[in-house]
C-alpha cells in the first residue's frame, strides 16, 4: 500500500503544477509519469499469473490507450475553462459542462468495454479487481483537479468591492 500511496502522490503533483506548465508538456509529462507508474502499480496489484498476465496486457495497453485520449480531452477542457474564465459566458459555460459531462461519460463507457474484455481473459474477480483499482486512481485524480480549479464566479469573490 506504501507504493500505492507514492505513486498516488506522483501522479497528483504532476496534476497540480498542470497550471505552471504549457498544455503540450503537461500532457507528455502527464502521461509519462502516470503511464509507466501506473503500469508498475497495476500489474503489482493484479498480481497474475503469467498466463493471466499475458491475456490481460492486450486488455490493459488497449485500455491505457483509450484512456490517455480522455485524459487528454479533459486536459483541453481544464485549459478551456482557464482560458475562458474571466470572460465566462453562457455559450462557453454550456459547451464546457456538456464537454465534461461526455468525458464523465466515455470514462464510465470505458471501464464497461474493458471490464468485459478483462472477464474474458483474466476472470470475473480479477476484471472486477481491475476496474476497482481503476476508478479508485481517477477518482484521486479528479479530485485533486477539482480541488485545484476555482468554481464559476469564485474568484470574482475574493476581488474587494469598494
Amino acid at each position: 500500500m506504501k507504493k500505492l500511496s507514492v505513486i498516488l502522490v506522483l501522479a497528483i503533483a504532476s496534476f497540480s503544477s498542470y497550471a505552471q506548465s504549457s498544455y503540450k508538456e503537461d500532457v507528455e509529462l502527464v502521461q509519462s509519469i502516470y503511464g509507466k507508474s501506473k503500469s508498475d502499480l497495476v500489474r503489482q496489484y493484479m498480481n497474475l499469473s503469467d498466463t493471466q498476465a499475458a491475456a490481460f496486457t492486450k486488455v490493459y495497453d488497449n485500455y491505457e490507450m483509450e484512456r490517455k485520449t480522455l485524459g487528454q480531452n479533459k486536459l483541453q477542457l481544464i485549459n478551456d475553462y482557464a482560458s475562458n474564465y474571466a470572460t465566462l459566458t453562457d455559450e462557453k459555460a454550456d459547451e464546457l459542462a456538456k464537454g465534461t459531462l461526455k468525458n464523465n461519460q466515455d470514462y464510465e463507457k470505458l471501464y464497461s468495454k474493458t471490464y468485459g474484455q478483462a472477464k474474458k481473459a483474466i476472470g470475473a474477480i480479477n476484471a472486477a479487481k481491475f476496474i476497482q483499482l481503476e476508478v479508485y486512481l481517477q477518482t484521486v485524480i479528479r479530485n485533486e483537479i477539482q480541488e485545484s480549479i476555482p468554481f464559476i464566479g469564485e474568484l470574482d469573490k475574493t476581488k474587494v468591492k469598494m
